[in-house]
């Protein structure tokens, strides 16, 4: 009865082991990738589907039941403890990444596939029948669900992905030897299978001792860069990076600015509406989280306050301690006159009660859907009641060049909530053309205000400039970006896609 026990334990470990093997190749993909629901649908139906490939296979599994179930246990345990290092690793080498993912997942599915039938088979003497299916069942959801749950709030915070496959590929394996350890020793497989198991175990906790190591190497390899500072937070991974004295800020594997033409970007978001509205004093800033934008701002005397929400408390963090980061936004995140929120902005903004003179929207593009509702219609209707009837809101909204129907749809999409658009655009050395759309309730925006001392690049000149599209930034008609079918992330991964 004991080993009973021990094996219906094994069923938790096993379904918390196997779904965490699959989120993090789902992760990773889409880390290396791009378009996350296409990595997770893809990686969540071939590993069910090798699940049933594996069930069924599990009929021609005979002999010493027991002994096959340790090994296949040693089995899952060490491919899934190396896979995400694996992968890692060998997506910047290999041509055929994707073949060997796929691989990697059907492998895992098939294997973790072929346990639970092995278990029943070997349980089916101890319990009654409806006793056993709904004690490996119980025990195979419970694990499914402690699995969904600590993925995201504990293990990719606070260990990555690297590490967290290694944590569990131990655990698994770890079960297997408790297994063996509780087994009659008479049975002279027994020492193999402990000598096996072991050797397993010491080989990962290796990996798991220089994964810090490897996931760095791994990373400056992808990035092309030495990396300085990394830091994961439970909705990214943030990473410096420094070459020849350029730093480069990456979310997710995305760059987001590099030092040597940020300033660029961020005169363009945030100097405009002070030309055309010089009694601009009451800013928020949505996202903006490295504080470069806060740095523009704080260059008006007359702004009095500003209010700034982004979701990552790691990011601000990183840019308002650390000496080099504040450096560059010139120590932005302490200034007094703001107030920093970590909320989700959409949240924040239905809750709001207060009112704006200039609302800057300097959020990451819209590659997923979580990023994506922060630019439908109904995001833009619910900042209407916190803009001032002579405010002025900017959104930074990506590349006019690169990808027009994703720029167009934005800015048709803030038209659609009655707001009045100029959209424009700049060169940026790090991306190419890069746009921007700026909207009003009032018919006619003004220029009645003057720019900032001490601006490098914006000016009356470059932005009349920057307010012209040539053919190659236009497009056909685009649709409204909505809540409920977010067409514009459609538009943003294969626009991008396409040249990547």
């Amino acid at each position: 009865m004991k080993n009973s026990v021990l094996l219906l334990v094994s069923v938790f470990v096993i379904a918390t082991c196997g779904l965490i093997y699959e989120l993090v190749a789902g992760t990773l993909a889409s880390y290396l990738l791009g378009d996350s629901i296409t990595q997770f649908s893809t990686i969540i139906g071939l590993y069910l589907f090798s699940m049933g490939i594996g069930s069924y296979l599990s009929k021609f599994v005979t002999g010493n039941l027991l002994s096959k179930f340790i090994q296949i246990e040693f089995l899952i345990g060490f491919i899934g403890g190396i896979s995400s290092g694996l992968l890692f690793y060998l997506f910047n080498y290999v041509d055929s990444f994707r073949v060997i993912l796929y691989a990697l997942v059907a492998i895992t599915g098939i294997l973790v596939g072929v346990e639970i039938p092995l278990i029943m088979r070997i349980l089916k003497d101890n319990f009654k029948f409806n006793d056993l299916i709904s004690n490996v069942f119980t025990f195979d959801y419970i694990g499914a669900l402690l699995a969904s749950l600590i993925f995201p709030l504990i293990l990719v915070p606070y260990l990555g992905l690297i590490k967290t496959s290694l944590l569990f590929g131990i655990l698994n394996v770890s079960v297997g030897l408790v297994l063996c350890f509780n087994l009659d020793k008479a049975h002279i497989w027994v020492n193999k299978l402990k000598a096996l198991g072991i050797g397993v175990v010491l080989f990962l906790l290796m990996g798991f001792a220089f994964s810090d190591a490897l996931t760095q190497h791994n990373e400056e390899v992808f990035l092309g860069e030495k990396i300085i500072l990394a830091r994961s937070s439970p909705y990214q991974r943030v990473i410096v990076t420094s070459n020849k004295g350029r730093f480069k800020l990456y979310l997710n594997g995305n760059l987001q600015f590099s030092s040597d033409d940020e300033y660029r970007y961020h005169e363009a978001l945030v100097h405009p509406p002070f030309r055309c509205n010089p009694e601009i004093k009451r800013v928020l800033v949505l996202g903006g989280g490295d504080g470069m934008a806060v740095r523009e701002l704080l260059k008006y005397k007359q702004v009095n306050s500003i209010q700034l929400v982004d979701l990552d408390p790691v990011m601000l963090q990183m840019f308002k301690d650390n000496a080099l980061l504040a450096k560059l936004n010139q120590q932005a995140l302490s200034d007094k006159r703001l107030k920093i929120y970590n909320d989700d902005a959409m949240k924040w903004v239905s809750k709001c009660k207060d009112s704006f003179d200039l609302i800057c929207v300097d959020f990451p593009d819209p590659g997923n859907y979580a990023i994506g509702k922060l630019y439908t219609n109904t995001f833009y209707k619910s900042m209407l009641p916190l803009l001032k009837s002579n405010g002025l809101m900017v959104v930074q909204s990506t590349s006019p060049f690169f990808a027009p129907k994703s720029f167009w749809c934005v800015d048709r999409t803030i038209q659609s909530v009655g707001l009045n658009t100029l959209p424009y655009h700049i060169y940026l050395p790090s991306f190419g053309e890069w746009g921007f759309v700026m909207a009003s309730k009032q018919r006619m925006l003004t220029r009645s205000g003057r720019y900032a001392d001490g601006l490098k690049f914006i000016s009356d000149e470059t932005f009349q400039t920057a307010t012209i599209f040539p053919a190659d930034m236009k497009t056909d008609q685009v649709e409204v970006n909505r809540l409920d079918n977010q067409v514009l992330v459609n538009y943003f991964e294969d626009e991008w896609g396409k040249i990547q």
